[in-house]
């Protein structure tokens, strides 16, 4: 979705002029100050309190959001994430009911801030008729600006963009002056302890319409990161990301990781069974990509990645969010296959990774589970009754529902496929950049879409119900491991010991289930889905291995339910009754609210019209959490093992 707008001449005039210096505090004074403040957190023994943030938001400085009519700033995103109230650009006031702990500014690497620099180009200037067009259509309203994105998105997917935005040099040095004055506001903002504004980006590779998109999160802070660009990523392999990954790490004695995102739209070739020149997956790739990549944008605006009813017939639940988006590709230049979707969602790529480990001895897919919100407003908003849209074409109005809103051509998506967003739950043992980022090293993280679930996973092989009498967070980290660790196999059944609270400004819990995914000697892959506790077990009985339903409580007219149903609180120990010796297995934990309104529902009420028939089927659903797995294997696969 992004590409080199960097014409040298409009980049130079725009340098020069040095509009956008937002940061203007000396970077090497706050880098001092940063280091102090840091050295003053506590830090402790293992997490005790779960951080909520977002690791994937644009602002005015990426190509796209800019160009579908965004005009705010690094600033007043991380003003907007620490709760502070903003003027969004339709003009709304706009503010989180509760402040995020951290927050990822992922602008894009590609043509970074581009079609602002384009925008404020004298149009003498401008020479190439397509860039010029697209100059023309930014000005004549809010609705050809985005249709002129529209065309730039579908340029970048079928390689027929302008060559004016095909060399990254012209683009240097623009995205070197915005990067570091960045960087600098981000330590300006940082609050060790409360509030932690992390460095990253957006890398995009696209080929053919096909999201390869990933995040790129860096643990450092201004000294480390100024000493490197934004690798760009509208061509090339992601081996040379991870080759990027590593110069700077070695150069800085840095760290960074990268974060996929919308394998739903990758038409298959986010999890691929092969390496990504086409030959066989190998064991040296193989490890490169499950260290550079150790966690996975699991749900977002954009849809939920995490399971398919095509890939999980058996799972009742298995459709949340694929509506619209399971049609093709980002910009559906490309219908999709039913061939493709194993590649595209994530838990059927944790079995393809225990099936490439059999072959190859290294799992590339060993990852864990966050929720971001792909927000393009510069407002990370990932709640129902606080939707401000994927971007500003989008914010708040009373037609956003029902409108197409296809990025590229505009057909066969719709508002309502776009879901609230998700945040990312982090067990960190501080609230400093480094726990956080060590934190989704370690994969001790889970994925919501919008509800703030606090959600505890761990495995071993001493846990009982009586552990919850006691400090059983404790001594679980003590017998076991977390969510994202690894069990080596004694020969006996593993325990795994769950604990979901409800958001405590949000609907009852419905049910906790654990998702098993094994393969078998003969390298079949399979998978079940468990139901381990719910609310009201005693009348809510299992008949033939299936739960009835919580009911529903949701007043379509009013936009309102009541938490008469489920339960505030769900804890049990459950033991794998179906474990065979040997079995290289993993296990993830899916927690489900009752059923509740949509925004597009809460749309409906404020602004008083009538969702589509479509829209109003999919109007009330069961927000849910997705734990990172833990793997049960032979101690040779385990990394964070516990025997």
């Amino acid at each position: 979705m992004k590409k080199y707008l960097g014409i040298g001449l409009l980049a130079a005039l725009l340098i020069g002029a040095g509009w956008w210096l937002f940061g203007r505090d000396d970077p090497q004074a706050n880098a001092q100050k940063v280091a102090d403040a840091e050295q003053g957190v506590e830090i402790a023994p293992y997490p005790q309190d779960v951080l909520w943030g977002d690791t994937h938001l644009h602002t005015d400085n990426s190509i796209d959001a800019f160009g579908f009519g965004t005009r705010l700033g690094p600033e007043a995103a991380l003003r907007f994430a620490r709760g502070e109230e903003v003027t969004a650009t339709t003009g709304m006031k706009a503010q989180l009911a509760r402040p995020l702990d951290f927050l990822v500014i992922a602008d894009h690497s590609d043509g970074l801030g581009a079609t602002r620099r384009l925008y404020d180009a004298p149009r003498i200037a401008i020479q190439d008729p397509t860039l010029l067009r697209w100059h023309d259509m930014m000005h004549e309203s809010p609705e050809q600006s985005q249709r002129a994105i529209g065309e730039l998105i579908a340029a970048a997917s079928d390689g027929s963009l302008p060559q004016a935005l095909r060399n990254p040099a012209n683009q240097e040095e623009a995205t070197r002056t915005i990067w570091t004055a960045h960087l600098a506001t981000l330590d300006t903002f940082y609050d060790p302890g409360t509030f932690t504004p992390i460095a990253g980006y957006e890398w995009t590779l696209m080929p053919g319409g096909n999201n390869l998109h990933r995040v790129v999160m860096f643990r450092d802070g201004f000294e480390k990161t100024s000493k490197t660009l934004p690798f760009p990523g509208l061509e090339g392999q992601v081996d040379g990301l991870y080759d990027y990954m590593e110069g700077y790490e070695k150069a800085t004695g840095g760290r960074v990781l990268a974060i996929p995102h919308n394998s739903n739209l990758s038409n298959g070739m986010m999890f691929e069974l092969t390496a990504p020149d086409g030959g066989p997956m190998t064991a040296e790739f193989a490890r490169t990509r499950a260290l550079r990549e150790p966690v996975v944008e699991a749900t977002q605006i954009k849809g939920d990645s995490e399971a398919h009813p095509f890939l999980s017939p058996n799972d009742e639940f298995a459709g949340f969010g694929d509506a619209g988006w399971d049609l093709g590709n980002l910009d559906l230049s490309q219908a999709k296959q039913n061939s493709q979707l194993a590649g595209d969602y994530l838990r059927e790529a944790l079995k393809r990774g225990l099936s490439i480990e059999q072959q190859t001895g290294v799992n590339p897919y060993k990852f864990g589970m966050i929720g971001s919100t792909d927000s393009h407003t510069t407002l990370a908003t990932g709640d129902e009754d606080n939707f401000f849209g994927k971007h500003t074409g989008n914010e708040p109005s009373a037609e956003r529902a029902n409108a197409p809103q296809n990025l590229g051509t505009r057909i066969g998506r719709f508002g309502w496929n776009y879901l609230a967003g998700g945040y990312a739950a982090v067990w960190a043992k501080a609230n400093t950049r480094a726990e956080i980022f060590d934190a989704m090293q370690r994969r001790e993280v889970y994925a919501t879409t919008g509800p703030r679930m606090v959600v505890r996973f761990f495995g071993g092989y001493d846990f009982s119900e009586t552990d919850f009498a006691g400090d059983w967070v404790e001594d679980a980290y003590t017998t076991g491991v977390p969510m994202g660790g690894e069990l080596s196999d004694n020969g006996t059944a593993p325990h795994f010991i769950v604990s979901a609270l409800k958001d405590p400004d949000g609907a009852h819990l419905d049910r906790v289930q654990i998702v098993k995914g094994w393969i078998t000697p003969d390298g079949a892959l399979q998978e079940k889905v468990f139901d381990v506790i719910w609310s009201d077990m005693d009348t809510r009985r299992s008949v033939g291995g299936k739960v009835p339903g919580v009911g529903d409580t949701v007043d379509r007219a009013k936009a309102t339910y009541t938490n008469a149903i489920g339960a505030p609180e769900l804890q049990s120990v459950w033991v794998d009754p179906e474990y065979r010796a040997g079995q290289n297995a993993f296990y993830y934990v899916r927690v489900l609210e009752i059923p509740t309104p949509r925004w597009t529902l809460f749309d409906a009420v404020r602004f008083g019209f009538e969702l589509s028939a479509d829209a109003m089927k999919d109007a009330v659903a069961q927000e849910r959490a997705y734990t990172s797995p833990i793997w049960v294997g032979p101690a040779a696969n385990a990394g964070r093992t516990q025997s």
